[in-house]
């Protein structure tokens, strides 16, 4: 059964395995084991980005391509539950046709992406996402009447997910089930799923193809692979799963807005995860997403009590002052990629 689930791919680690299973656990039982608003916030902020920067390692780690693109397929995604909830109204109905229009979208455009820009290099098919990625960043921003603009969107959901509906009279463990749980449930089983699905297209025969046109692809072209195709088809699959997380994340946050999902520093986000957990892994995802989040959430918390009880000591307030958390994170990115060339999944796999 486990194997089935994990398409083979085993974590090949006693201590990824661990890891791996402290994540699930934590992240599985997180309404009851982290209560509160604010850690919930971050446990389906995690789930989201685990799917997220999977798909993008299923790009850039499998594949070898480098795409600027990936931000707006999640806000492809986003926007497609946004618009149909706030004109259609908030019922099941508009949410699945929302979702069918966002994917349906995506699949498209990253198909055309694919068809007509995967024959270039690869820096010159990163500059053409990068620039198409622009451009649908500022259409989404110039389009208020129909995008909210700056602003974004905020809308109604389903009943049985908004917070002030009430699952059980009596709580269950201490924590009161109602529709807030219900979103963080639906979250976490859809990137869990859509994930082991990512886990299995990568160690089918096609992912196999993938990586060796990742390794050398005009050696697969000699013996009969059609890179182009392979890599567009990736890219599709990339492009829906991201589009994917951008609904999962819209469910969530009752919110899409440039800010949330379009922005060109959730790029670099995506970028940075992939690198700390390792390329070319999936479990890198899991990993370097549940790191990043929770240290670009914490980390600020951390930095004021180690500034509080600095005080009287020369310069060391100052220099671990909460302002400064970008400074120490990116010091935190450098000696992870230092310590860790392969990535956090590659180094805990080489010291099996």
């Amino acid at each position: 059964m486990i194997r089935q689930l994990l398409s083979g791919d085993y974590p090949r680690s006693r201590a990824l395995t661990v890891v791996l299973l402290l994540i699930l656990a934590g992240l599985a039982l997180a309404p009851f084991v982290f209560p509160g608003t604010r850690s919930l916030d971050v446990a389906a902020k995690v789930c989201v980005f685990i799917l997220l920067v999977a798909s993008y390692d299923l790009l850039l780690g499998y594949t070898g391509i480098v795409s600027f693109a990936h931000t707006m397929f999640f806000g492809i995604g986003a926007y497609g539950i946004a618009i149909a909830a706030s004109r259609l109204g908030p019922t099941w109905g508009s949410l699945a046709l929302g979702s069918l229009a966002a994917l349906v979208c995506s699949a498209l455009l990253s198909l055309l992406i694919g068809i007509l820009s995967l024959r270039v290099k690869t820096i010159f098919f990163a500059m053409i996402t990068l620039a198409v990625a622009t451009f649908f960043a500022i259409l989404a921003s110039q389009l208020s009447g129909f995008t909210g603009g700056e602003d974004g969107l905020t809308y109604k959901l389903p009943e049985l997910l908004l917070p002030g509906t009430k699952l059980f009279e009596t709580p269950l463990f201490g924590v009161e089930i109602n529709g807030k749980i219900v979103s963080y449930y639906v979250v976490f089983f859809g990137a869990a799923m859509l994930f082991l699905a990512l886990l299995r297209v990568v160690n089918s025969p096609f992912g196999r193809v993938l990586q060796a046109i990742r390794e050398n692809d005009f050696r697969a072209e000699a013996i009969g692979y059609r890179s182009v195709i392979y890599r567009s088809v990736a890219n599709c699959v990339a492009a829906l799963a991201a589009s994917a997380a951008g609904i999962l994340y819209a469910l969530w946050l009752r919110y899409a807005g440039p800010d949330t999902t379009l922005s060109f520093d959730i790029m670099v986000d995506i970028l940075l995860i992939v690198v700390i957990g390792g390329m070319g892994t999936m479990y890198g995802a899991v990993v370097g997403a549940t790191l990043f989040v929770i240290a670009q959430n914490y980390l600020q918390d951390l930095m004021k009590l180690a500034s509080d009880a600095a005080v009287g000591i020369p310069l060391l307030p100052n220099l671990v002052h909460p302002d400064r958390w970008l400074l120490w994170l990116g010091i935190l990115f450098i000696l992870s990629v230092y310590r860790f060339p392969a990535g956090i999944v590659g180094k805990l796999r080489a010291g099996k």
